[in-house]
């Protein structure tokens, strides 16, 4: 397969690695630690967009057009075909793929959550019908440039209508032209295969941190039928609670002496920029 287009480099890492690691990255900066590290794919978090680039929770408050500016300071940046998180489509599905691919992305997903959606972690999610989530995905494809861009479909029906449910409304999902399926929130492995079994299209398992889904390694998934596992959040998790230590040890002692040997150094962060500075700089 060629692998010239965003799309086509997706399809290609799925077909790489199975199943297909895809990690989380807040920035281009991230993008490039994590391409370092050997993904062949990355994920641009709706949750990443609105805490670490508007210092807001998760709960469909950004704009397509912030997501789509994080989108594409990272693949001006890095290579590696990115996965974006439109969540319900900003009541233009169409135009969100449009614009979200016109910025450089390989994939989008949307939920088949109400508007003012919620974590797919969290209690009290709402869903819209099948039929309005049909027509969410219809539209979503309408939106597919050419070039193999992936329209995955996202249900959070498990926690809400049970797993006989999520399957159904997968299969109406893809039956509607949907390329993949996120499966949000399961909690077992016998979900993930019977998920699996029911759905005629590659699914995703989504393993962050502190929610519903246990951290199965990918083995485990493999076996299940899982086509590609999402660590939508971990580095910048990380990151965060690195930061906080940072600046209370600053705060409290004047200095960094306690935490320099924590950070990055300065050779460290030109060789991950490719950059060689001037002589006697």
């Amino acid at each position: 397969m060629p692998d010239h287009t965003p799309g086509q480099r997706f399809r290609a890492a799925l077909s790489a690695e199975q199943p297909l690691q895809i990690v989380g990255v807040i920035n281009a900066y991230a993008a490039l630690q994590a391409q370092a590290a050997g993904f062949r794919a990355l994920y641009i978090s709706g949750a990443g967009v609105a805490n670490h680039s508007y210092g807001l929770p998760d709960t469909g408050q950004t704009s397509l057009e912030e997501v789509c500016l994080d989108v594409e300071r990272i693949t001006r940046r890095v290579s590696l075909p990115v996965l974006v998180d439109i969540d319900t489509g900003w009541e233009d599905p169409a135009g969100a793929v449009r614009a979200v691919a016109a910025a450089g992305a390989a994939a989008v997903h949307l939920e088949d959550q109400v508007p003012a959606k919620l974590c797919g972690h969290l209690p009290g999610k709402q869903l819209v019908t099948t039929a309005e989530m049909l027509a969410r995905v219809r539209a979503a494809v309408q939106g597919k440039p050419a070039g193999e861009f992936v329209v995955m479909a996202r249900t959070d029906a498990a926690a809400v209508e049970g797993l006989a449910g999520a399957v159904a409304r997968a299969r109406a999902y893809v039956a509607a032209g949907a390329d993949m399926i996120f499966a949000e929130a399961l909690e077992t492995l016998a979900q993930y295969r019977e998920f699996c079994a029911g759905v005629p299209a590659p699914v995703l398992a989504n393993l962050t941190e502190f929610g519903r889904t246990p951290a199965f390694a990918p083995g485990q998934l493999r076996e299940a039928g899982v086509a590609m596992v999402l660590y939508p959040l971990s580095a910048s998790r990380a990151a965060a609670a690195a930061a906080r230590e940072v600046y209370a040890a600053i705060r409290r002692d004047g200095t960094v002496q306690a935490v320099v040997g924590r950070m990055q150094t300065r050779a460290e962060l030109y060789a991950t920029l490719g950059y060689t500075p001037p002589r006697g700089s």
